[in-house]
């Protein structure tokens, strides 16, 4: 059950990497959601101007900033995947600001009957578990999941092994999981089909919600 006090109905949707979150994510939105992307956000946080790139700069150099004035970070992943403890300094700057612009774009949604809440690492933080009403995990096989990001994104797949080995396992997202959606079969039909039935659900939900006494 959310803890947020806006009053929303939030979805929260995670899966692997290369699960199709982002298909998901357009399929919900072209229906009617409204979609609040935890990782767009951090992409603008720390773009060339962000607003957690002065607090980068302090903490990890100037060596992470790239020449257009942007996070590298392709050299900071490199980083943190060496370093735990850097990578709890980079989530200790990124996090909070990633979860006020979130709130932020919560409540800018108002006309959205609900809000899914894009959050690739939802059941490794924890934290976000209890920002959200509900939780959808989009789901595939690990031999899918790293087919297709070698074929989209150009690793290797010793690199992707190593990306989904610091995520939680397929069953830790199966097990909190409200809802889940599988997407390993090559035809997407079956998805789309699914997406629909929960868009109704969810709809159907927040109405619930919606009509209840504050």
């Amino acid at each position: 059950m959310s803890s947020a006090s806006d009053g929303r109905w939030r979805v929260g949707l995670t899966g692997g990497i290369g699960s199709g979150k982002s298909l998901v994510t357009d399929l919900l939105g072209q229906r009617g959601a409204a979609i609040v992307d935890t990782d767009l956000i951090a992409h603008q946080l720390t773009a060339p101007g962000g607003d957690a790139i002065d607090s980068l700069r302090a903490r990890f150099g100037s060596s992470m900033i790239d020449a257009r004035g942007a996070l590298d970070r392709a050299r900071m992943r490199q980083h943190v995947f060496a370093d735990d403890a850097a990578r709890l300094a980079l989530e200790a700057i990124l996090h909070p600001m990633i979860r006020e612009c979130a709130d932020a774009q919560v409540r800018a949604a108002s006309a959205a009957l609900y809000v899914v809440m894009v959050v690739p690492l939802l059941v490794e933080s924890g934290d976000w578990t209890q920002r959200v009403d509900r939780v959808l995990v989009v789901d595939c096989p690990v031999d899918v999941q790293i087919a297709r990001v070698v074929r989209t994104r150009g690793l290797t797949p010793a690199q992707v092994q190593a990306i989904v080995a610091r995520q939680a396992t397929r069953e830790q997202r199966l097990v909190a999981a409200d809802d889940v959606l599988f997407n390993g079969a090559a035809s997407t039909d079956g998805l789309v089909l699914r997406v629909d039935q929960l868009h109704q659900h969810y709809c159907a939900l927040a109405a619930t919600r919606s009509a209840q006494p504050l």
